[in-house]
């Protein structure tokens, strides 16, 4: 009968070095994923957030724009501006755009403006949505003279 050699003391206690290595990594995955979940949740609610904001934005601003163009009209009076702005709103934003204020601004001479005001929609309850701010003006329409102006 032929015996094994026998393995060196050097490689039997690297070979259990080994072993308790694999044993205290085990359950780290989870871990890690229990750490980074929240992380990857929030990232993910602000990049909706900020997609909201953006459209709430882009509605202000058109709206904004549509009061101006009413307001610019020959003869047309300055405060035709900021209700029309309200009536763009409630027809395409209302559910987007919260606390509407529409007010008329009066840049310069010769000129109309409108500014909207609003928040947009919060994804947390309870906490109010980012504050959204948009302005749009205008020279008033007038006719003129060929090489007069």
């Amino acid at each position: 009968m032929t015996t094994m050699p026998r393995p060196p003391a050097w490689s039997i206690r690297a070979h259990r070095r080994a072993l308790s290595r694999d044993c205290r990594d085990t359950g780290s995955a989870t871990v890690e994923i229990a750490i980074l979940f929240p992380v990857l949740l929030a990232v993910i609610v602000a990049i909706v957030q900020y997609g909201l904001w953006f459209h709430a934005r882009s509605l202000a601003l058109a709206a904004a724009q549509e009061g101006v163009t009413a307001a610019r009209a020959y003869a047309a009076d300055p405060a035709i501006g900021p209700d029309r702005a309200r009536e763009f709103l409630q027809a395409h934003g209302s559910d987007t755009l919260t606390d509407i204020t529409a007010t008329a601004t009066s840049p310069g001479a010769g000129q109309v403006g409108v500014e909207v005001t609003g928040r947009s929609l919060s994804l947390l309850p309870g906490v109010p949505g980012p504050a959204v701010t948009q302005s749009a003006e205008g020279p008033v329409e007038r006719f003129t003279v060929a090489g007069n102006r």
